[in-house]
């Protein structure tokens, strides 16, 4: 069947609240990964590179792995494997055949390569684009299971994840234990044999990366490198965009994405993403998630905390590595105090405010990058590492307004965010309709 048929969706099918949802998750995605963009990788979750004072500590336990780290990635997964859903089934009521798997396929293929883009072009390291792309192929065969079926696959998933968690924590646990034991052999009396020396090299590398004067002066490194030319910045952030996009994606994400895509598909068959759900529902949702889940991530930190962030002594004393567990509880338990809000009625300018920002996720999402590459990098203004923790925070505020009001303005004169509108161009093979007709006041949004 020919793909005129196939287009994105009219304002009459959009769901308002999952535009809005996008709208809190997009501008909460900058919060967590905004010293990312301006401190080196040894100080983004180590207090002890960052010790301007208890502000600072204030700062890192409350916005950082303590309690919302992930949850807001963790929310946009949900959504995301809402509006999968969403985009296959009305195409397949709109055509027939391996058209809609196509259409399907072809969207995800274009992300990807946003993703390669926004990695290596605009140097973002952290980007989950790439890793939306490759996930939502694989749920992709999920989306007809019914949602008890769905949150068991989730549970699958999360067991998973948790398993490689614990196999790297124990695999370095295990180098540390055989690394001791040679250590103490007499080497006088004693002739070390090559594995005996290899595991030797191991420990010690652990130990050495832990010490304070190392992270110190990778810091210095990395600084130097952000702060410098085009070529040093591209040499730096590409390498870690590589380790993302292989090794991240194939023993990390590939856990991680889909138990919240499954889960978002799940919500959303049980009218939970919707608000149609009761308002019991969402309060027990924040009651659990954040009375059950806040405790469990200050569980996490407190290993961190009590060695100081001395990775070898972490290692050596943490039993149990359970990030994600903690991670989706706090999130579902975030997500239900959000859905409060909104079944409370109350709050409805303050969903109206977040609408268009979510209209333009995929935008907005981008243009962060643009923007923090422009105030922190070398090519910019330069302030990579050059503010505190606590500071970055007033970058985020910066950028959330300018976000705001650009998406309200945008959304008076274009159906679409330019970059949506380049992406269903894209995956229809049709130049979309971009500007509005002044007689025509729709808006064609994310779908």
């Amino acid at each position: 069947m020919s793909t005129t048929l196939a287009a994105p969706v009219h304002q009459s099918e959009r769901i308002i609240i999952l535009d809005s949802l996008r709208g809190f998750a997009i501008l909460g995605i900058l919060l967590m990964n905004i010293p990312g963009y301006g401190l080196a990788y040894p100080a983004i979750g180590d207090f002890s590179m960052q010790p301007q004072g208890q502000i600072n500590y204030f700062f890192w336990y409350v916005f950082g792995p303590g309690v919302f780290e992930g949850s807001m990635r963790g929310i946009f997964s949900l959504l995301f494997g809402a509006g999968m859903y969403l985009f296959i089934t009305r195409q397949e009521k709109k055509s027939t055949g391996l058209m809609p798997a196509e259409l399907f396929l072809r969207r995800q293929l274009w992300l990807l390569l946003f993703g390669v883009f926004h990695a290596y072009v605009l140097f973002w390291f952290w980007d989950v684009l790439y890793h939306y792309a490759i996930c939502g192929i694989i749920i992709f065969a999920f989306r007809r299971l019914q949602p008890k079926y769905l949150i068991m696959a989730a549970s699958i998933f999360l067991l998973m994840g948790t398993i490689m968690d614990n196999k790297t924590l124990y695999q370095k646990k295990s180098a540390i234990k055989k690394g001791e034991l040679i250590a103490a052999i007499d080497t006088t009396t004693t002739k070390l044999s090559d594995r005996q020396k290899n595991q030797l090299a191991a420990m010690n590398e652990i130990k050495e990366n832990s010490k304070a004067e190392v992270k110190r002066k990778k810091i210095k490194s990395e600084e130097e490198a952000m702060r410098g030319s085009l070529a040093e910045i591209y040499e730096l952030r590409s390498a870690k965009a590589e380790r993302s996009e292989t090794l991240g994606m194939y023993y990390w994400a590939i856990w991680d994405v889909p138990l919240f895509m499954l889960l978002g598909l799940a919500f959303f068959k049980l009218g939970i993403l919707q608000g149609q759900a009761k308002t019991k529902v969402y309060a027990w949702m924040t009651a659990i998630g954040l009375g059950v889940g806040l405790p469990l991530s200050y569980l996490f930190v407190t290993y961190d905390v009590n060695h100081q962030f001395n990775w070898y002594e972490i290692i050596k004393s943490k039993p149990l590595d359970f990030y994600q567990a903690q991670r989706l509880v706090h999130s579902i338990g975030i997500f239900g105090l959000i859905m409060l809000l909104y079944k409370s009625g109350l709050f409805k300018w303050l969903f109206a405010l977040m609408r268009p920002v979510g209209q333009m996720a995929f935008t907005n999402y981008i243009m962060q990058s643009v923007m923090c590459g422009i105030y922190f990098y070398g090519i910019g203004f330069g302030n990579f590492g050059k503010l505190e923790y606590h500071q970055l925070f007033y970058v985020v505020g910066t950028i959330w307004i300018i976000e705001i009001i650009w998406s309200h303005i945008w959304l008076r004169y274009f159906r679409f965010g330019p970059l949506e509108w380049a992406w269903r161009s894209l995956t229809y093979w049709k130049a979309q309709p971009f500007r509005k007709e002044k007689q025509n006041t729709t808006v064609e949004t994310m779908g």
